[in-house]
């Protein structure tokens, strides 16, 4: 086969791989799910205890916020075990927890700072409810977000409920809280399909909910709502998406901390397969591998697709078709420089927004698996809202 033989076929096979990914399985779900019942979830015989695990590093500003919310939930207050995890904090927040701990709320510290999947194993032995609640520092829930994840459990098949979480942006509104606001508008869809297919795949930081005795002990470099529900998936049961468990937190503040947000997610989201081998044998469950597959593992590797479309094209110049192949994405990428350039601005640089977030996505994704097969996970994290994260 020779060189021109060989920049074709590849050119096909990540066109292929491309419009599957962003468009063909988006189209499979809807098609696959066109008769599916939505799952009519009933309240338990009677309401379980739950525990409330809150993740904070030097959350002071939104601390205070997020327990007053927290004790506000209509859930009964004798059955809500309210935990806060900080991870070795420095700027207050235990001393604003430590207010609240009159009204029932219980801070766990950990001297240490060992990142957040430690915390929860430290946070976890003190809880003593029998459904786990996990969620984040600034993610505010709606009163009746408890009752609607908790619902789910009385059917026995199900091991994780993922609640909705809607980003928030502020009312000075720049590029990067618009981008991501709209590619989360198309992850909550998939949400949707994939619980009514069979599972959503994966869990959500900010509001999601297992049973206690599915919890796994973390490593320090796992991510924990990804990490355990494969393992729940690996021990045959099935998770829900609940869009009426609602959560509010704000989009992040600028592309470059979406980017470290998201290098992180995938580098340990891409080794939490690793550790759960045989969620990746589709005999096991098809429709959840076939899922998993398509949402994540694909479209991590898009990056890889990308470059090879770019150049395969380039390779193929002469050939009028691969030509304005190679000229449309010069041009798609440009669009993203200027975006690039114009990051700060507000929403009505959309037409450039959209492909530099796009393509930052797609950087972190292809950094986010070279970290992993390098082994170069951290423990630690900085939530992406405070003035400097962690280096990636």
């Amino acid at each position: 086969m020779n060189v021109q033989t060989l920049a074709q076929v590849a050119f096909w096979v990540s066109a292929a791989a491309l419009a599957y990914v962003y468009f063909g399985y988006p189209l499979a779900l809807l098609l696959f799910t066109r008769r599916a019942k939505k799952s009519r979830a009933t309240a338990p015989p009677s309401d379980p205890n739950v525990t409330l695990l809150i993740s904070a590093y030097n959350e002071a500003k939104v601390i205070s916020a997020k327990l007053e919310n927290a004790l506000r939930l209509e859930y009964p207050r004798e059955l809500l075990q309210i935990i806060v995890i900080s991870d070795s904090s420095d700027d207050g927040t235990d001393e604003i927890v430590s207010r609240y701990t009159d009204r029932g709320v219980q801070l766990v510290r950990q001297e240490e700072r060992l990142g957040k999947s430690a915390g929860l194993n430290l946070g976890v032995r003190s809880a003593t409810g029998e459904i786990l609640i996990f969620s984040d520092a600034n993610a505010l829930y709606e009163p009746d977000a408890i009752r609607q994840l908790v619902k789910h459990f009385a059917d026995p098949r199900v091991g994780y409920v993922v609640g909705n979480a809607r980003y928030v942006e502020k009312i000075s509104l720049n590029s990067a809280a618009e981008a991501e606001g709209l590619y989360w508008k198309l992850e909550t869809w998939l949400k949707k399909k994939e619980s009514l297919f069979h599972s959503v795949i994966g869990g959500d930081g900010a509001i999601y909910a297992i049973r206690r005795d599915l919890y796994f002990p973390l490593l320090p470099t796992d991510i924990n709502d990804f990490l355990n529900p494969l393992q729940i998936i690996a021990r045959g049961f099935i998770g829900v998406f609940e869009p009426k468990a609602i959560s509010y937190e704000e989009t992040a503040e600028s592309f470059r901390k979406e980017y470290r947000r998201k290098v992180r997610i995938v580098s340990r989201s891409l080794n939490a397969l690793r550790r759960v081998p045989g969620i990746l044998n589709p005999f096991v469950e098809p429709r959840h591998w076939f899922s998993l597959v398509s949402h994540k593992l694909l479209r991590w590797w898009a990056p890889a697709f990308m470059l090879i479309l770019f150049f395969s094209a380039l390779i193929e110049w002469k050939l009028p078709l691969f030509r304005l192949a190679f000229l449309l994405q010069t041009a798609f990428y440009l669009m993203a420089v200027i975006g690039w350039l114009t990051r700060n601005k507000t929403k009505g640089w959309r037409v450039f927004s959209l492909p530099y977030y796009f393509c930052l996505v797609n950087l972190a994704s292809l950094i986010g698996c070279i970290k992993c097969l390098r082994g170069d996970l951290l423990a630690a994290w900085t939530p992406p809202r405070q003035k400097e994260a962690v280096k990636v």
